[in-house]
């Protein structure tokens, strides 16, 4: 980017918050777009960047530890200095300061919010002895409990439920899935494939407590609304996410599910911040301008790759003018079950197999308003790519 050289980056600092994917992909995208000043990571974790989709899957089944998920960072002759197992816990967004938790204030030029999210729990009046699954950490504890015979109560039915119990199914667990919704991953992907989804699973091997919820977890059991018990030698969470967006109050922002973004990724439309993978909510310009927080490893990329291009021309005061527009896509192993999605099933109102059978190998579309607007694979992974130029072409021509 040729007007960098009127920025005297040598002199400037941007400061990353968060050091997972979204925050080291925006760094080496500032590094690979000429930033040559400083850029300072800041990450509550002690770990270097890794990947998590692993975590409720291979590494769950198989044990490992940081080399085995560890993302690779792209050498640079600018080196990126490190702030590891500390979090930033407050801003002044006017005055261009972040503080650390352990008192430490970092001015910059530059800011960009990758806090990414951390695990809902449960009440404290209702949650005991039960575990979460985020981070590495969490992964390896849990592993470590998944013995053969071991009953296993999994809460929550989304992708990290489904993902965990289809492991410990794996390992020779006993799992029983508990959960408020009428059929695994309702909300992401509708009532159709979520049938579709718990038909697979039982078959498996995995316990359904559908439509109801947990009155207690007390030490060797679970207790269900419905007035069940369940017997567990161990309990999982998996009941959803809440953004780290506490470090950015008192800012004017508005934090609900997420930082509300404009269609820049810029925070409240602030010059000088972006907001990258999880803990953004932003307009996606291929479907509307409503904004939405999408946790998907592939959307932390894009934003990231987006974001560090909108941030070096606020620096340089020759503003971005391409709204953000990119097509979700996810993936999701679980155990017999292999999963794809393209863009937003969850925006759809009707629903058609579009290739194939439900009970076996299928492409299910998600229409709204008559317009595509996502793709679920059931099996089918090769052919992700034509199904993705298909919304892709009726996307931009609907322009939904």
């Amino acid at each position: 980017m040729g007007h960098l050289e009127t920025l005297d980056p040598d002199e400037r600092t941007i400061v990353v918050a968060g050091a997972g994917l979204a925050g080291l992909r925006t760094a080496e995208g500032l590094r690979r777009h000429g930033w040559t000043g400083k850029i300072t990571i800041v990450g509550d974790e002690v770990h270097y960047p890794y990947t998590r989709p692993p975590l409720s899957k291979k590494l769950l089944a198989d044990g490992g530890d940081h080399a085995g998920v560890e993302l690779r960072r792209r050498d640079s002759e600018h080196p990126i200095e490190w702030l590891l197992g500390c979090a930033v816990v407050s801003s002044d967004l006017r005055r261009r300061v972040v503080v650390l938790d352990d008192g430490t204030e970092l001015s910059y030029d530059g800011l960009v919010a990758a806090t990414g999210v951390r695990a809902r729990r449960l009440p404290p009046e209702i949650g005991g002895p039960a575990t979460a699954l985020r981070t590495l950490d969490d992964a390896i504890a849990l592993g470590n409990r998944l013995r053969p015979g071991s009953r296993v109560v999994v809460i929550g039915a989304g992708f990290i439920g489904c993902e965990v119990a289809a492991t410990a199914i794996a390992r020779g667990c006993e799992v029983a899935m508990v959960a408020v919704d009428d059929v695994p991953m309702q909300v992401p992907l509708g009532a159709v494939v979520g049938a579709e989804l718990r038909r697979r699973h039982a078959a498996a091997g995995v316990r359904f407590h559908l439509g109801t919820g947990v009155a207690a977890v007390e030490p060797g059991a679970v207790v269900l609304t419905d007035g069940s018990r369940l017997l567990a030698d161990v309990v999982v969470e998996a009941i959803g996410s809440e953004p780290n967006t506490g470090w950015l109050e008192d800012n004017g922002l508005d934090l609900t599910n997420g930082v509300v973004c404009d269609q820049f990724l810029r925070p409240g439309g602030l010059s000088g911040i972006v907001a990258v993978g999880d803990v953004g909510r932003f307009p996606n310009a291929l479907y509307d301008a409503e904004p939405r927080r999408i946790e998907h490893w592939q959307v932390a990329v894009d934003t990231s790759m987006y974001a560090a291009k909108v941030l070096l021309g606020d620096l340089a005061e020759t503003p971005w003018t391409e709204p953000f527009g990119t097509i979700p896509t996810f993936w999701s192993d679980q155990g017999a079950v292999s999963l794809r999605a393209l863009g937003q099933p969850g925006l759809g109102d009707e629903v058609e197999v579009l290739e194939g059978e439900l009970g076996g190998e299928a492409a299910v579309g998600y229409r709204r308003g008559g317009a595509l607007v996502g793709v679920v694979l059931l099996g089918m992974p090769k052919s992700m790519g034509a199904y993705l130029q298909r919304l892709t072409a009726e996307l931009k021509t609907a322009r939904v």
